[in-house]
């Protein structure tokens, strides 16, 4: 199946299938009141995949694209994934499990969003602005106070922050729980089967990236929040489906082609020159001496397209396969 290729904002992609320390936002928001959610798990068969396999003459990588946010309805996972964490010795991640479960990397993304400025939030947003977060605060007063936040709490953050904040909120409040990440799910499996884990980078280097978008991505940023709140969770849903459907072409779209056009120097920084600081480190797995194969879990957006890890490593030379078993066609 084709889903119908979507509208995405900025902050879909970034959070769903870019950065993992979305979900560190998300344990700083703590619990959220539930709405309703989609269907059940016992409703839904697994998600199909976005599994490729990169092999040379000893080592494999599994490469899968993970949503860093999932409903219960997402488990169990295919076999095909079962099957790749069976055969696999070693797992990487963007960040190690330990540094994702860690309370303090929460902590690291609020104190990295303080204002120094000596200014509130809504001196940096402008009336039009401030009076649409003003909205959602009285809408959301309850959200607010489930968190442990009140708007005057929020005048002291950046406006990045603060949007991803609004978003994995929402995010929350119909159903999705970063502890059923699939990256904290397969993290979760691998210290339990005693599989040797690392991260392919940190969590402050994740920060970073947040903390160094310019004003004007910011403040964009935190409008399509706000924008998306208001209008409901469809688009996020449309993108979980996307991913649950394995359909790579609907997320290129919908999501990666989107972020390269209108934001690019975001997107050099997040996915481009993030995706090339991997190679190495993939390459190293592939070239390791013996026959110990890799489960490399990163956000979907990764993977795919031109600029995804998946091409790069194909133009490299390397043989590589997707592993789909409910797919259609290979």
């Amino acid at each position: 199946m084709t889903l119908r290729p979507f509208r995405s904002s900025l902050i879909a992609p970034v959070l769903a299938a870019g950065l993992a320390i979305a979900a560190a936002c998300a344990v700083a928001a703590g619990p959220v009141p539930a709405g309703d959610g989609p269907a059940s798990a016992s409703t839904q068969a697994p998600p199909v995949p976005l599994l490729w396999k990169v092999s040379d003459e000893d080592n494999s990588l599994y490469l899968l694209g993970s949503f860093h946010l999932l409903l219960p309805g997402d488990y169990p996972l295919s076999p095909d994934v079962e099957l790749a964490f069976a055969d696999a010795e070693k797992l990487l991640f963007e960040l190690s499990p330990e540094e994702l479960a860690s309370p303090q990397l929460a902590l690291q993304m609020a104190r990295a969003a303080l204002r120094g400025d000596g200014r509130t939030l809504d001196d940096e947003l402008g009336p039009a602005l401030a009076g649409k977060l003003a909205e959602w605060g009285r809408e959301n007063a309850s959200l607010l106070a489930a968190m442990g936040m009140t708007m005057d709490t929020l005048q002291r953050f950046e406006p990045w922050y603060v949007g991803i904040l609004v978003t994995v909120s929402q995010m929350m409040s119909h159903g999705f729980d970063p502890a059923l990440g699939l990256d904290a799910h397969l993290g979760g499996l691998a210290q339990a089967g005693q599989k040797p884990t690392a991260g392919l980078e940190t969590g402050p280097q994740q920060i970073a990236y947040l903390d160094g978008m310019d004003a004007a991505e910011q403040l964009q940023m935190l409008e399509q929040a706000l924008d998306q709140a208001r209008e409901g969770p469809g688009e996020l849903l449309q993108l979980h489906a996307a991913w649950r459907a394995g359909d790579a072409q609907a997320l290129v779209d919908g999501t990666v082609a989107e972020l390269r056009r209108d934001f690019p120097d975001l997107y050099r920084a997040i996915n481009v020159e993030r995706n090339d600081r991997w190679l190495p480190r993939l390459e190293a797995r592939l070239r390791e001496d013996g026959t110990d194969d890799t489960l490399v879990v990163v956000g979907a957006m990764h993977l795919l397209g031109e600029d995804g890890v998946v091409e790069k490593l194909r133009a490299r030379g390397y043989g590589v396969e997707r592993i789909c078993s409910a797919c259609a066609s290979p």
